[in-house]
């Protein structure tokens, strides 16, 4: 909770709080120093979800890492995994000739 990042985000949280408790006298100092105190909590959860979403970018995909086979104790190979193949329904696109636009 203590991190630059966190620390930072929460005075700029609470500087409207410290600049009208310390600059124009608005509000008093206490006040503007419990606003910060409450705002470092709330910074660093707000950091905590970032970091937790933005986790795993920048990482490889999954599915690069060697996978274990099913049944048997034998390491994964590349030729181990079963073929993936899409398939497409309907009929294809009709082929356009030049003679055919006259």
């Amino acid at each position: 909770m203590a991190r630059f990042s966190t620390l930072f985000l929460a005075l700029v949280i609470a500087s409207p709080a410290l600049y009208a408790g310390f600059v124009t006298h608005q509000l008093d100092q206490k006040t503007a120093l419990l606003r910060l105190l409450i705002a470092v909590p709330v910074a660093a959860v707000m950091l905590g979800i970032f970091r937790m979403i933005t986790r795993g970018y920048g990482r490889k995909p999954d599915d690069e890492k060697p996978r274990k086979p099913a049944g048997g104790a034998e390491p994964a190979r590349a030729g181990d995994e079963p073929l993936r193949a899409e398939a497409t329904a309907g009929e294809p696109f009709p082929q356009r000739r030049a003679e055919d636009q006259s």
